[in-house]
Parts: structure tokens; sequence; C-alpha cells
């Protein structure tokens, strides 16, 4: 796999060190047990799989070659590059200005973009209408295109089922910026229509077999579906497709249920003229940190440390996967981690920061156990201050050194 040009700072000389053991000793990742740092009085358990995926590192390798190449120009971004706070505050700081927020508002008026001006698409790639705005501003909106090839693998794919007369059902969430991005590049090929969840799929079914009357789409899809849509054609044939970012699970759940509603309709053996059975378009960063998530909950671990942004969809996915299990603490960073006895973290269901007291239960008879991991925008250097945060809360604890040599012997072998 090609090696990106990452800046020094975002990589860590103790989580990378695991990584790249790991990749020594499983290079086809068939293992998704978890690492374990053994510190002594803590251990840590480390994700097989985490961090900065090939779509990020892509993108971060783009976006600071820009400003190299361009010194002399505005160097602007559309909105986040990626959903990490510490990524995009480094950008800032070098002089990036954002042309918008990651919610689509508007933060620097279009206007006041001028032909030699450089701008940098995100990870999660842009709408055909904002393609357009910077064509007509004289601007390459191609030239520093960071859009993952898993999100242009979404796009090739509602195309093609579109040339072949299939709707396409988004599985997404609708203020994500990649499925704003995605509804805008499928609807030009075909009627699109976006779900967020089961729950919203049982009543899309309701309506394709007549349970609920077709009219009632146009109100419970306001907003979630192209132009033109029509009820009682449209929904004759589909097809499948996600955010990438969505959980594996919950996505094939979905496309299980819209398959088993149209042979229910259609009967089986006129299956392939209603619905396109399309493999899974997850990318396979998603779905590793998923498996690897999964992994490390059969730790036994006392709870899990998660970190990232906190607008972060595949972040979020990891959090709901562990809160199955056990407590969970989702923290942008260290400096979150305010003592041993109070932590601020955040709750992906009240969409605010709580405060939890007393979170670091010592044992006295025990070693603490912690499960430690990130999505896939959280630089490693990130896991590392949190883990040197929680070691400085123990006595007597192995150094780095120690609890590392396991995996330096791995990696020479």
């Amino acid at each position: 796999m090609k090696k990106f040009d990452i800046p020094i700072y975002y990589r860590s000389p103790v989580i990378s060190v695991v990584k790249e053991a790991r990749k020594v000793t499983d290079p086809r990742k068939k293992d998704y047990t978890p690492s374990m740092l053994d510190f002594g009085p803590v251990k840590f358990y480390i994700a097989r799989h985490f961090g900065f995926c090939y779509g990020v590192e892509n993108a971060i390798e783009i976006a600071y070659r820009s400003l190299e190449e361009n010194g002399h120009k505005r160097v602007f971004l559309l909105s986040e590059m990626i959903h990490n706070p510490k990524v995009n505050e480094d950008l800032k700081a070098r002089g990036v200005r954002f042309l918008r927020e990651h919610n689509g508002k508007q933060l620097i008026s279009w206007d006041e973009l001028r032909k030699d001006d450089i701008v940098i698409v995100p990870a999660f790639g842009t709408t055909i209408e904002i393609q357009q705005i910077l064509k007509e501003r004289g601007i390459d909106p191609y030239k520093y295109d960071t859009t993952c090839p898993f999100v242009e693998k979404v796009w090739n794919r509602a195309e093609t089922l579109g040339k072949k007369d299939y709707t396409i059902i988004v599985h997404g969430k609708y203020n994500h910026e990649e499925t704003i991005a995605t509804f805008s590049h499928s609807k030009q090929n075909s009627p699109t229509l976006i779900v967020r969840n089961i729950e919203e799929t049982r009543v899309l079914c309701d309506i394709i077999t007549g349970k609920i009357i077709g009219e009632e789409f146009y109100r419970l899809f306001a907003g979630k579906y192209s132009a033109g849509f029509d009820v009682n054609t449209d929904l004759e044939s589909v097809g499948v497709v996600n955010q990438t970012t969505m959980l594996a699970t919950e996505t094939q759940a979905i496309a299980d249920l819209i398959m088993r509603t149209m042979e229910g309709k259609y009967g089986k053996e006129s299956i392939r003229e209603h619905y396109a059975d399309t493999s899974d378009t997850l990318c396979y960063a998603t779905y590793d940190n998923q498996r690897a998530t999964e992994g490390l909950l059969e730790s036994g671990a006392d709870f899990a440390i998660v970190v990232g942004g906190y607008n972060s969809s595949n972040t979020s996915h990891i959090v709901e996967l562990c809160e199955e299990t056990l407590p969970v603490y989702f923290i942008s960073g260290a400096q979150k981690i305010i003592s041993d006895k109070e932590i601020s973290h955040f709750d992906i269901h009240s969409h605010s920061e709580k405060s939890t007291a007393d979170w670091l239960q010592k044992k006295p008879d025990k070693p603490a156990e912690i499960i430690l991991t990130s999505g896939a925008s959280c630089p490693d250097a990130i896991l590392d201050e949190v883990l040197q945060k929680i070691l400085s809360f123990f006595r007597d604890t192995k150094s780095v050194e120690e609890a590392l040599e396991p995996f330096r012997v791995e990696s020479l072998n």
C-alpha cells in the first residue's frame, strides 16, 4: 500500500510501534484480537486497527503539499479537512481559511474567491453544485481534491445503478458532508433517497408494500429525496449504497430488509429486476475498525477510552459498539482528562459534553485494564498523550521501553 508523507508530529513513539509490529505479524489482518501494553498497575488494550486510514492520510498529504506549493497564494478549505480538531486547527494556524463549517454554515462568501486562489476539497468530497460555483470563479475543483477513493467508489456504484434504471437508496446521515456529496452526485443519474437508520427503512418498506399510502412518503421523507421523485414509479427498482462510515451491521440489515420487501411484493423469481444486489460500500478502514472494536470488547477490560472528533461519524459508531458492553469515555484529547477523579467526555446521545467523577477505578489487588482506541481521523500522537496522561496517575509503572519490548521483538522476528 502507498506510503504517505504525513507530518512527523502526527506519529507517535508508543502507539505507532504497536501498530507497526501488528502489521508485520498479521499483514492480512486476519487476527482482530487487541494488543496489550502492560505497564504493571495498568494495562492498555490497543485495537488491531484504528487511527489514520488511507483516505485520511491521502487528504493530509495533499493539504500540506498545497501549502508548500502555494506559499504566495491564499489557500482555502471547503470545510473541515477531516473530523479531527487538532488537524483542522493546525491547518488554520498555517494560514488555511475555512469557507464553511462542517454543518454547511457559510463562513466566507463565495464572492470573495479569486481565480488565483487555492481551494482544497476535503476527504468527504463535495457536491456538484459547489464544484460548479468554483468553476464559475475560475478555480479548478480537482487540483487539490482530497476526496477519499472509497467515497468515490460509492459515487461510481450509484452511477452504475442509475444507468440501469435503479433508484438509489443511501444509508447515511442527512447533514453529514459525505452523504450530502453522495446525494448530489447520485441524483444526477437516478432518483435518490436517503434513509438514516433501520427504523426509517421500515417506514419506507411499509410505503413500498402499501401499508402506508404513497402520498405520505413526501411528508415522512421531506428534504431527503431528489427533485421530481415519483413514489408510484421510483420505488419499483432500487439499490442500496451507504455513507462509508456507517455501522456495517446496520447497512446490511437495511439492505436485507429492502430485499425481503421487494421479494414479498414482486416474487423471488423477479427480484433481480427490482433489487440490485450490491456488495457493501463501507470502506475497508471503517469495516476493520468495527471488527477490531468487537475484538477489543472480548478483552474483559474495565472501561474504554475512545479518542476522536465529536462530529466524526466513524468514531461515534465505535463508541456505540463499546457502549453495548462496558462504560465508555469519548474524548477529543488528553486535555479532557482533568484528573484521576474527573473526566470531561462527549455523550453521543445528548450531543453534549458531561463530566464524570471517580472514572478511574484503581484496584488494590489487580491492575486497571483500559481499552484505548480511536476513529479513522485521529492522529496516533493524540492517543500517546492520552496514554501518558493516564499513566501519570499510577505509581511504580513500567517504563515505556519495557512495555514496548515485546512489540520490538515481534517486529524483528
